[in-house]
């Protein structure tokens, strides 16, 4: 028995799928206590979008931890957070001519929803809030009575109120799926909003994620994201994006939104935006709405997250030209071609956007097998989606062609190996 078994909760996850001890790791490969490496197409669910330990961002935050830099602030103004919320501002906000405030929260996604579902019911004074099927929006109380995930859901042990739930608009309908996705869904809704005698009142927000990543990677229209945005200002509700793990560059831009016209109220973001895998969350809130704050009335021990802001603004430097966002869509086309001889097979099918690719395989057993086969073989992949059925691509963005075009191999070799068994 070693100290992991013997002490650590129960609660833990993802170490009973990889069970090895993790040492070192650079850009896209990680190496056990062992020596063994691994191709990662993980990727901390997001998190690293720029890779293991990368040099710029290490040699950054070494050199303000050697100054003496701030560690910790709270909100205190400090030269870190004030290089980066300029680099923020200039780099992504002033082209997409969004005027948004930045606010800092408790350092996580889960965070970063609690603070956006509070302001959407404080601003409009209503308490409903409409979110989707198939969503994942973080594990506290508020955020996860917007998830639709039962397994977390059941772990609250209290009631989850004030949530309406509705079909996700996908722009592939997902395997088997009877929910009534689509435009005609969000037709019927506004249609008893407006219905003076339906009993149904318009919500505080929308609360929707453009990718359901941990849904299994169903990827919403432009034509039923934009419909939802115009409801949303029609009758007054927020429009609260959930980018916490397909925003910072997974897509190809910036925001994982961008191209699409919508006009977000809030947009929450984590995961990536701290760059070098410590955390940070930030929201970006329409002054308007920013002003119905109080100082001090939602705060967090660790919202002054220093070396995050150090490393996230080396983040920034790579949406300073095309450079990174180039190499993605290249990427992408890699991924892409390599699975989608995969999505011939009967039942399984091929989601996604940017590098971010979900493989329905139509059963949880089926995509452990593959995950299983893969991690021996030195790729580390997940699952996402109902039962764990999907297998989900999202390796660093920085990941060289190499370890991309190797990892997809191993994947692709696994996955019909699995599958010629079954037959």
């Amino acid at each position: 028995m070693n100290i992991f078994t013997e002490r650590e909760s129960d609660i833990r996850a993802y170490a009973r799928v990889y069970p090895v001890v993790f040492d070192k790791a650079s850009n896209a490969r990680m190496t056990d206590e062992d020596g063994k490496e691994y191709i990662d197409f993980f990727a901390g669910a997001g998190v690293l979008n720029f890779g293991h330990n990368n040099e710029q961002m290490i040699k950054a935050v070494v050199d303000y931890l050697q100054s003496g830099g701030i560690l910790h602030s709270l909100d205190l103004h400090t030269t870190a957070k004030r290089d980066f919320m300029e680099a923020f501002t200039k780099t992504i906000l002033e082209p997409r001519g969004m005027a948004h405030k930045l606010q800092f929260m408790g350092p996580t996604g889960t965070n970063s929803v609690e603070a956006a579902l509070k302001l959407a019911r404080r601003v409009t004074g209503r308490e409903e809030v409409v979110a989707f099927t198939k969503g994942f929006h973080g594990m506290t109380l508020g955020a996860l009575a917007c998830t639709a995930n039962q397994v977390f859901r059941n772990a609250a042990g209290v009631s989850l109120e004030n949530v309406a739930r509705m079909p996700f608009g996908c722009e592939t309908p997902c395997q088997g799926c009877e929910l009534g996705c689509g435009l005609a869904s969000l037709d019927d809704m506004a249609a008893k909003y407006r219905e003076s005698s339906s009993g149904i009142k318009p919500p505080a927000a929308f609360l929707v994620e453009t990718i359901q990543a941990e849904g299994g990677v169903n990827v919403a229209s432009a034509a039923w994201l934009e419909k939802l945005g115009a409801i949303a200002k029609e009758f007054g509700s927020l429009l609260i994006v959930d980018d916490i793990q397909v925003g910072c560059g997974r897509t190809g831009n910036y925001f994982s939104f961008d191209g699409i016209d919508i006009d977000p109220d809030i947009v929450c973001l984590a995961k990536g935006i701290g760059g070098l895998g410590t955390p940070l969350a930030m929201n970006l809130v329409k002054p308007e709405h920013d002003q119905h704050w109080k100082p001090g009335e939602h705060t967090g021990t660790f919202r002054g997250q220093n070396i995050s802001f150090i490393a996230g603004r080396e983040a920034l430097k790579f949406f300073d030209n095309d450079t990174l966002m180039n190499e993605v869509h290249a990427k992408t086309e890699i991924i892409n071609q390599a699975l989608a001889p995969l999505a011939q097979h009967a039942g399984i099918q091929l989601r996604g956007k940017g590098m971010v690719a979900g493989l329905d395989m139509g059963d949880g057993v089926r995509a452990r097998s593959i995950i299983d086969i893969c991690f021996a073989q030195g790729l580390v992949v997940t699952a996402c989606g109902s039962e764990g059925r999907v297998l989900k691509i999202i390796p660093p963005l920085t990941i060289s062609e190499a370890d991309l075009k190797a990892g997809l191999q191993i994947l692709v070799e696994a996955t019909e190996s699995t599958l010629a068994e079954a037959a």
